[in-house]
């Protein structure tokens, strides 16, 4: 095994624990999830560009720019009376709540121009041999993200298909840490799914 194979097998095992890390602490709602999602990416961007998944290494940039997003949200998302600032007198952390039915055209219109776009990307100016998975995977997780930035409840339903997909799909690339970490996110996703409606409840 060259050493290039043994730095990224390395970088896959740091990665692997470090996401259950983060799964740990999103199936909690903690807010400290996104200094995790900060480091998470950047340790993936360079998994993923060496494995030949452009998709997913793009969508890696995209998590570094939602963590800083997702963070501010949680902890001053639901405003007092007075708006004008960030202040913790006037604001309070973001509480979980359904995703509303009107934004699933909107929703599902993002992703439809997502996919496309990823997968023409990928087919035209790239040597990607997973174009189409890829492009599923990453347009999703670009919904799911933004649905986990916004404390809906149901973004864990948008994991779970993501999680089984990928988790197909790195099987596929022989990235077996990362293979099994996603059939592992897959079922911790149920449980978050039912963790956060009794917290939901509890708010």
């Amino acid at each position: 095994m060259s050493v290039a194979n043994i730095m990224e097998a390395a970088l896959e095992f740091i990665g692997t624990v470090v996401g259950l890390l983060y799964i740990w602490l999103e199936y909690k709602a903690s807010i400290h999830l996104w200094i995790v999602s900060i480091i998470m990416p950047a340790i993936y961007l360079v998994v993923y560009y060496q494995a030949g998944l452009y998709a997913d290494f793009g969508i890696n940039i995209y998590y570094l720019v939602v963590a800083a997003y997702g963070w501010v949200l949680w902890k001053y998302g639901k405003k007092g009376d007075n708006t004008s600032d960030l202040d913790d007198s006037t604001n309070s952390p973001l509480p979980i709540t359904h995703f509303p039915l009107k934004l699933v055209p909107y929703v599902s219109l993002i992703f439809s121009g997502c996919f496309l776009l990823i997968a023409w990307i990928l087919i035209r100016f790239t040597d990607s041999n997973v174009p189409w998975m890829d492009s599923f995977t990453t347009a999703l997780s670009i919904i799911g993200m933004w649905m986990l930035a916004k404390k809906y409840v149901e973004q864990w339903t948008v994991w779970i298909i993501v999680d089984i997909v990928s988790a197909g799909l790195y099987v596929y690339k022989e990235l077996y840490f990362t293979a099994a970490l996603y059939a592992l996110y897959a079922i911790i996703a149920v449980f978050g799914y039912k963790k956060w409606l009794e917290m939901m409840k509890n708010q």
